[in-house]
């Protein structure tokens, strides 16, 4: 039948087969439906004109011609204008997780199994010299726009932008996401899991909605806008509308975002199989909170008992096994502030232990999601022309829980450090909804081997190298490789131009577009000895700082995550550091004492970079630059002291919510109770792990205060 013809030689040859062994009714619904499409494109067949220029975005419409004809049946149809991507242009997926340093995957000698990430470097390239920022709105916005962090406004988190060009948080409209330049040439695009890169004082229904995922070049979105959510019960969008969760014990939202994800690869290849996708996926874990289903934890009961000392000593030979670091690499020595292992008590071991037991289990549970959101291409056959980037890590693993972790994140930001005998009495329930927890930093150090920093430290390479693999069974041949070129975040925008056969916009959208500043890496993917072409990148996040250039490296350490105040002025270059890490993998050697010369060349040079990519003036300041009014911020709220509010107004984000820290506070409300009294919350900021409430109990009014989950009082 003409119809099964038209199915078979366009779908893909799962769907293809299915069709041809009768799983599908023909002659009506979908098939008729599909019969009808096919005979309308044979009347007016799509277009494209060969010389069309796609450096400026939207394609513009050919102009529309004119008639004399009265009668259509005798006039000539033009040709149906569309946009198609370039012919046999991959699918593209980007996998970003969260919080995972350079030695916790397996893929990368660590010691926790990542299998889904294992099989995609066999059938792919390793890159064990990739970057990040260290944070993750600067991390994500540079990955989605080819741009240094600064370039796109994101010189820390969104939550902490300043009014300073280039810490202002808000991406601009001339440097237009990786995702906008695809949908603009014919793909359709969707985001799932963390977002992180809009302005937070713009997450309300007044928006704008401009740096919205669904503006920023996004189809689709299914996720969370902050830096972090509760797994069991997320705040959670579904474009620019709130998602109501479902009434499951079991919910889990990395098992939701990837079951979307699933659905929309399906349904999208079985409406338009020869368009091209391009799906981000951004698991919220292994970010904090490190929450998971209980069974993923029991299976790593008692591996971690040798503490991270050992951790890092074991991971360190399997890395070197195989050859992922080269021969004679060493442990960089651990930050002062870490104890060693053998010197802790018996109480802080056993935290301690399942602290790692529940991150490990969030870290294989999120890469086994992670391989079902891939089988979905295989599943519908076209798992071949999927150009896949894996990334283990928007930065290092993160030290941010301090000397002991913590029972509740929330305490890290408000400068309270939580005691192992409290933690104590929630260690069989971590991991779980009770819990919202971080681990000590000392695991930090060991998921990070070799290095010695991690999250925050852009200066160090435990806190920008993060793992990344890169498959595309069609058009890379090299297989099971690592590759050594030093290669940056913002490297990755321009590759997926390259294997798309598209050339770097000028102009989207009218908005003349800054340059990308990243290299393709397309010139690695099958010459693992070609001369790398990222020479030179600095590095800088709240006064860390480096420059890398031509082999070398030159950084000084500012702050420690756990450390409230910098360790000197920004103006002091008395501690910077030289190392050469073309023979110096882990950063051991500093040679400044050895070469002046060159360490002072490199400071000039970081100086020069800073300048032109907008990251000076630099800021230490970390938890002052939640003040907005402090730090020059818009701020919805700023010179309002009332609001009223509506039924309906729920998940609001605090940066849209009057500011009542320290403060105090009048709530009025009108309530009317039904005979027999009456229950239910009228209004609530925060949660279990924090906030208050204004209530009623019984028909009684009451209100609540939790402070972060240590103390209540009502």
């Amino acid at each position: 039948m003409k119809h099964e013809k038209f199915l078979t030689r366009n779908a893909p040859s799962a769907y293809a087969a299915k069709l041809r062994a009768g799983h599908f009714r023909r002659g009506t619904g979908v098939i008729g439906s599909l019969l009808a499409t096919a005979v309308a494109q044979a009347i007016a067949p799509a277009a494209w004109a060969a010389g069309t220029d796609r450096t400026v975005l939207p394609l513009a419409e050919p102009k529309r011609p004119t008639y004399t004809e009265i009668d259509a049946r005798k006039a000539k149809m033009p040709p149906r204008f569309e946009v198609k991507a370039p012919a046999g242009a991959p699918n593209v997926v980007i996998i970003l997780i969260d919080d995972l340093g350079f030695g916790a995957p397996s893929t990368f000698g660590g010691p926790i199994k990542t299998e889904a990430f294992d099989r995609l470097a066999q059938n792919g390239l390793r890159y064990n010299n990739f970057h990040t920022t260290a944070v993750s709105s600067p991390t994500r916005a540079a990955l989605k726009s080819g741009r240094n962090h600064q370039t796109v406004n994101m010189a820390f988190i969104t939550e902490m932008a300043t009014g300073f060009p280039g810490a202002t948080g808000q991406v601009p409209d001339s440097t237009a996401p990786l995702a906008e330049m695809l949908r603009l040439n014919g793909y359709s695009t969707a985001a799932f899991g963390k977002w992180h890169e809009t302005a937070a004082w713009e997450i309300s229904i007044s928006g704008p909605f401009d740096r919205w995922p669904t503006r920023q070049g996004f189809d689709k979105f299914y996720g969370f806008f902050g830096g972090e959510t509760n797994q069991w019960a997320p705040l959670i969008y579904d474009g620019i509308t709130q998602v109501e969760l479902p009434n499951d014990p079991n919910y889990h939202f990395m098992t939701d975002m990837t079951e979307k994800a699933r659905a929309w690869i399906k349904h999208q290849k079985a409406m338009t199989p020869d368009k091209p996708a391009f799906v981000y996926f951004a698991p919220g874990a292994t970010h904090a909170p490190h929450h998971v289903p209980k069974e993923w934890i029991d299976k790593w009961k008692g591996k971690f008992d040798q503490g991270w000392d050992k951790i890092r000593e074991e991971t360190l030979a399997r890395q070197i096994a195989a050859g992922v670091v080269p021969p004679g690499t060493k442990l960089a020595p651990k930050p002062p502030a870490i104890k060693d292992w053998d010197k802790l008590s018996d109480d802080q071991r056993r935290l301690f232990t399942r602290q790692a037991e529940v991150f490990a289990a969030y870290t294989e549970y999120t890469d086994h999601e992670v391989g079902r959101l891939l089988k979905a291409f295989e599943e519908v056959g076209q798992a071949d022309n999927t150009l896949v980037f894996y990334i283990a890590g928007d930065n290092g693993t993160s030290g941010e829980g301090g000397e002991n972790g913590m029972y509740s994140e929330m305490t890290y930001f408000n400068g309270v450090q939580e005691k192992v005998e409290d933690m104590l009495k929630f260690v069989d329930k971590w991991g779980g909804p009770e819990t919202y927890p971080h681990m000590a930093a000392g695991w930090a150090v060991a998921f990070d081997a070799p290095f010695a920093w991690m999250k925050q430290v852009a200066s160090d390479f435990g806190g920008t190298r993060n793992g990344m693999v890169v498959s595309w069974p069609k058009g890379i041949k090299a297989r099971n490789e690592v590759r050594t070129q030093f290669s940056h975040v913002i490297d990755v925008a321009p590759t997926v131009l390259q294997a798309a056969g598209l050339p770097e916009p000028k102009v989207v959208n009218g908005v003349k577009q800054i340059p990308i500043e990243g290299k393709s890496l397309g010139y690695s993917f099958d010459d693992g000895k070609a001369k790398e072409r990222h020479t030179t990148q600095y590095f800088e996040m709240a006064g860390n700082r480096a420059i890398y250039h031509e082999g070398w490296f030159a950084r000084t350490i500012h702050r420690a995550p756990w450390e409230s105040k910098p360790r000197r002025t920004l103006q002091d270059d008395s501690a910077w550091e030289l190392y050469d890490v073309r023979s110096d993998f882990s950063l051991v050697n500093d040679l400044a004492a050895r070469n002046p010369k060159k360490l002072a060349e490199l400071q000039q040079l970081y100086l020069k970079e800073a300048g032109k990519y907008h990251v000076l003036p630099m800021d230490d300041r970390v938890f002052e630059r939640l003040d907005g009014a402090a730090v020059g911020r818009p701020d919805l709220m700023r010179g309002r002291t009332s609001i009223t509010l509506s039924d309906g107004m729920t998940g609001m984000m605090e940066a849209v919510f009057p500011n009542v820290k320290n403060r105090s506070k009048t709530l009025t409300a009108e309530i009317v109770v039904p005979e027999g009294g009456g229950n239910g919350t009228l209004i609530a900021q925060g949660g279990r792990f924090g906030g208050w409430s204004l209530y009623v109990k019984d028909g009684v009014p009451a209100y609540a205060y939790n402070f972060l989950g240590l103390q209540r009082s009502s």
